[in-house]
Parts: C-alpha cells; sequence; structure tokens
C-alpha cells in the first residue's frame, strides 16, 4: 500500500511529464489557421476521374505485397515498393531526349532529371517523400521528369540519409547541404543558378518548407519560389484532419490508423524518442517557425487526404506573417497522387498548375 510521500512523489513525477508534454512537446494552438483558405484554387473536376481506380488498384497492389512481409523484411519491402515507383515515367521510355545524370552534390548522392528543353541556369532542388524511411530519386522519376518538363529547370533529386539508419537530423543537414551546392553547380559546369526553385513532396514537402526558412536565416541566396506538394508541416500531430480525413485516405489512413488511436501525449513523446527532437521545432515542424520574408510558396493537396489541414495551416500562417502562399485542392486524390502522372488527368493538371506558378515567380 502506497504511503503518503509516494503518493506525493508519484503526483510529482506525473505533473512534471505533464507540463514537458505541455510545454516542450505539444507546441502553441494552430486553431486560428483553420479557417478556409481564401482564394484557393480547386481542380477542374467535382470528384475524381474514371483514371482513379486504376491508381487506387496500383495502391493496393503495393500495400499487399508490403503486407505480406515478415516483420524483419517490413522496411526492406517498403523501401524496395517506393524505389520501384507506382508508374513508369513515359517520358524516360523511347528516344524522347530525357536524361539522368547522377551526381555528388557537395558529399550527398542524387541524379540530375534532365528535360529535351532543360535550361542549366534554372534549377530545381527535389526532395522526395517517403516518411523519412524510404524513398529515392529513382521511385520519384514520375515525379521528376515532369517537373523537369513543365518548368524547364535542370532537376537535382536528391537522395538523402533515412531513418532509422541515420538520426533526423542527419538527413535534415543532407538537405542543407544539397541547397547549398545547387546555388554554384549546374548539371554540365559549376556555376551559379540564375533561377530557382525548392520542392518536394510528403516529408520532402516538409523538408522544402524547412529548407527555404533556414537559408532566410543563415542568409543565403533565396530560392525563387518553393512547391510543396502534401506536405505534413506539424509533427505535433494537431490538424483536425488528420482524424477527419482518417477514413478518405487510402494511402496514409491504413497504416496511420493505429498511430491515431493513441493519446495525444503518447503520440508526441513517441515521436520525440524516436526522432530526438522537440516536435514543434521548426526544423521539423517548418509551421512553428517564422514565416516571414519567405519566397512564393505553392502548395498542392487533395481535399481528402490526412494532410489537407496541415496544407491549410501554412499557407494561412504564411499570408499572415507576409509571405506569398497559394493553395490549390482537388477533390478525392490520392495522398501525392503526382505520383500516378502518366494515368492521371489530375496529376496532369497538377503539373501545368506548377508550371504556370513557376513563371509566375520569375516574370513577377
Amino acid at each position: 500500500m502506497l504511503d503518503w510521500t509516494s503518493i506525493i512523489g508519484l503526483l510529482s513525477v506525473l505533473f512534471i511529464a505533464w507540463l514537458l508534454i505541455q510545454v516542450f512537446l505539444k507546441g502553441p494552438t494552430l486553431r486560428a489557421y483553420d479557417q478556409p483558405v481564401r482564394d484557393c484554387r480547386a481542380g477542374s473536376r467535382n470528384g475524381a476521374s474514371p483514371e482513379n481506380q486504376t491508381a487506387l488498384r496500383l495502391l493496393r497492389q503495393a500495400q499487399t505485397e508490403i503486407r505480406a512481409a515478415a516483420r524483419k523484411q517490413w522496411l526492406e519491402t517498403v523501401r524496395r515498393v517506393m524505389a520501384r515507383g507506382f508508374c513508369e515515367p513515359p517520358l524516360l521510355a523511347g528516344d524522347q531526349g530525357y536524361q539522368i545524370r547522377e551526381v555528388d552534390a557537395g558529399g550527398v548522392p542524387g541524379e540530375w532529371v534532365l528535360a529535351p528543353d532543360t535550361d542549366p541556369n534554372r534549377r530545381l532542388l527535389y526532395l522526395h517523400g517517403g516518411s523519412f524511411i524510404s524513398g529515392c530519386p529513382h521511385g520519384h522519376r514520375a515525379i521528376t521528369t515532369q517537373l523537369a518538363r513543365v518548368t524547364g529547370a535542370a532537376v537535382l533529386a536528391l537522395d538523402y540519409r533515412l531513418m532509422p539508419e541515420h538520426s533526423r537530423q542527419e538527413l535534415i543537414k543532407d538537405c542543407q547541404a544539397g541547397y547549398r551546392w545547387i546555388l554554384d553547380h549546374g548539371p554540365n559546369e559549376p556555376a551559379s543558378a540564375r533561377e530557382l526553385f525548392v520542392a518536394g513532396d510528403s516529408a520532402g514537402g516538409s523538408l522544402t518548407l524547412m529548407l527555404i526558412a533556414w537559408a532566410r536565416d543563415q542568409g543565403l541566396r533565396a530560392a525563387n519560389g518553393a512547391i510543396a506538394i502534401s506536405p505534413g508541416v506539424d509533427m505535433t500531430f494537431s490538424s483536425p484532419t488528420l482524424k477527419s480525413n482518417l477514413q478518405t485516405d487510402p494511402m496514409l489512413g491504413p497504416s496511420l490508423e493505429g498511430f491515431m488511436k493513441l493519446p495525444h501525449s503518447i503520440q508526441l513523446l513517441t515521436f520525440w524518442a524516436v526522432n530526438r527532437m522537440m516536435p514543434p521545432n521548426p526544423l521539423i515542424s517548418p509551421i512553428f517557425g517564422d514565416l516571414s520574408g519567405l519566397p512564393p510558396v505553392l502548395v498542392q493537396a487533395s481535399e481528402a487526404e490526412m494532410m489537407l489541414g496541415d496544407a491549410r495551416r501554412y499557407v494561412n500562417k504564411a499570408r499572415a506573417a507576409g509571405s506569398k502562399a497559394e493553395l490549390e485542392t482537388w477533390p478525392e486524390m490520392l495522398h501525392v497522387w503526382h505520383l500516378f502522372a502518366p494515368i492521371l488527368p489530375e496529376a496532369q493538371e497538377a503539373y501545368e498548375r506548377i508550371g504556370r506558378f513557376v513563371e509566375r515567380c520569375i516574370t513577377h
């Protein structure tokens, strides 16, 4: 039976844990940024195209392969599936003039993706998604080839280190090194970039938004613009759509359902233990940083995905801080539906809008 001393000690420990969570792990409230984004542009369709069923089928096939893997082979299987990609990029098939060149980008491996009309002095640093544990440039060529096509830029897809073999801090340093390197190195020779863009999807979208704020704080040359596709910007997991869109997100929902059922305090403590960084740290949760003085940002998200709330909050907060930010949404799309560009008309529309955004950044 516990005596009063033990009870007081236990209560003290619980209070300290609660205080730790509230002060250091939870972060300030972001509810003020939950309102719909003014002038948000929606996709041209009211619902998903018929081709979306093919994309869903390809996703289910990949998920079945991953679920069938033994526990010890799970991560290896995820990485194999992500490296293969969901759709073969048709722009690399045949003699269409697209090139892939492996490169050492300041100590970080990567690849240049070049379209036939690439301008080597217009550059785009691309950061792939994969929840920081998977993904690679090869598996994201369905995206990088399209970006090279619509922007005319030389696209540098960075193969940054992954968790858990490496720490979150190490992969962040890789992205920062890639940013510094691309400023003065093109696909053909060392030369200063005339125009620079940064883009990424999902986890890479988070890294993209981290980088543009970091570059500002470091006094480095700013990018002309940034593109974040379905980004996760809040690692305190406070967005309302993480739960409201759980059942309508076939990409993230199945893998995050168990985690989202945990008490919020356990989610925060788990994240802290795995990443060894406080969840509200702007290096991993860009929305908690200073969003003033940033280059123009385009965010694209699905209205059905769990990351919709993160996208909405980021754009609203960036605008409130005086930065230019746009949000474009599509109904009923998968998280990062851009990976299905060869079959989805909504993906092609999204890329065309990215191309127009890049031109606006250059001409205005």
